[in-house]
């Protein structure tokens, strides 16, 4: 009998994070190690990944980081069981749940996520403005990429409301929206650091990651742009340390 929703495994990291995930729908890739490299964390800290699929960018980070306290937030519960399994195969200690980041601070009390009481939080939006996007056909994927006009805005908020003073959100989204990440962040966030995400050195920037404190008033940072690839579309030595796991972003460097 045919599986109804096979899936696949694959390596990350270099081959050292293993990840199981639909053949369909939304798949783990670039953007999920970038934002990993570019959270700080460190050991001890509670660490929160809201929507976390199959948990590649929170697994990823932990990975990298031992001894995290670390949630993996995620509203389908097939992923979250994936996302489950994931880390238990790579032998981190992960919690995963099944929730709405949209969901109300009461939903997320009721999942010990209560206000003020988590240290990182790190978070891939769904970010294809729906306007200019034609959605999938495939719902689940379409969940995953696709944003309201609330997503944004209701994603920020509920970081905002578990980080503790001085925590940290990191997020990555895509280049063009830009001005609405900043305004986004312009109620409870300082101390930002952006980092632009080019595919190749004479186009635009497609991606930006930016980290944000809680409280923070340091002045805005933003480092030298990532090339992903030389302009003959082979990937950069930068961008293959990065995604091999061999480095690190600035903004994740303590």
């Amino acid at each position: 009998m045919t599986d109804p929703a096979p899936t696949t495994e694959d390596g990350f990291l270099g081959g050292r994070l293993r990840l199981r995930q639909p053949v369909a729908g939304h798949r783990a890739g670039h953007d999920a190690i970038l934002l990993a490299a570019a959270t700080r964390a460190r050991a001890g800290d509670r660490v929160v990944e809201f929507g976390a699929g199959v948990g590649a960018a929170g697994l990823a980070l932990a990975a990298r980081v031992g001894g995290l306290d670390l949630v993996l937030v995620e509203r389908d519960p097939r992923l979250a069981g994936l996302a489950r399994a994931n880390a238990a195969a790579n032998g981190i200690r992960a919690e995963a749940m099944v929730l709405d980041v949209e969901a109300g601070a009461d939903a997320f009390a009721a999942a010990d996520l209560g206000p003020d009481s988590v240290d990182v939080v790190l978070m891939n939006p769904p970010f294809n403005d729906p306007a200019r996007h034609r959605g999938s056909p495939d719902g689940a994927r379409q969940i995953a990429h696709v944003a309201t006009a609330t997503t944004l805005e209701a994603w920020v908020h509920a970081a905002r409301r578990v980080l503790k003073s001085g925590g940290a959100l990191t997020l990555i989204w895509r280049a063009d929206g830009l001005a609405d990440v900043l305004a986004a962040l312009g109620r409870g966030y300082g101390s930002l650091w952006l980092l632009p995400v080019h595919g190749k050195p004479d186009e635009p920037a497609i991606r930006v990651l930016i980290r944000a404190v809680k409280g923070g008033r340091a002045p805005l940072r933003i480092d030298a742009a990532l090339h992903l690839n030389e302009a003959s579309g082979i990937p950069t030595n930068s961008a293959r340390a990065v995604l091999n796991g061999e480095t690190i972003l600035p903004s994740a460097i303590t």
